[in-house]
């Protein structure tokens, strides 16, 4: 059995052909999706403020320790496109990164 890691991806984009409709929707939702509001969960978080010009999604990924953060980005990024397919919202240039928490060190101050 592959040894499971915890990753934090997040996945940046940038807003395109959105409708009138889609536009009117995000701006209306706009508070619901500001720096407050980030977190990392299963489901995805997604900001993004009035300009409508980028976005970020932030997802908590669990998958094999042996495919690494490569993989984990992969997953995040095609998380964020179905996320953003279904919601019929117009992207391009998503790329993604990810950190590995089971392998961060933490520096502890005071020690």
């Amino acid at each position: 059995m592959a040894t499971q890691h915890t990753y934090r991806v997040i996945v940046r984009g940038k807003w395109d052909n959105l409708t009138a409709e889609a536009q009117a929707k995000l701006l209306a939702e706009v508070d619901d999706h500001g720096l407050a509001q980030m977190r990392f969960t299963p489901e995805g978080s997604l900001a993004y403020d009035s300009a409508l010009h980028a976005f970020s999604y932030r997802y908590v990924i669990v998958s094999d320790a042996e495919y690494g953060e490569a993989m984990a980005a992969a997953l995040g990024e095609e998380k964020a496109e179905n996320a953003l397919r279904e919601a019929g919202l117009g992207h391009r240039e998503l790329r993604a990164t990810a950190t590995d928490m089971d392998t961060m060190k933490v520096n502890r101050k005071g020690r």
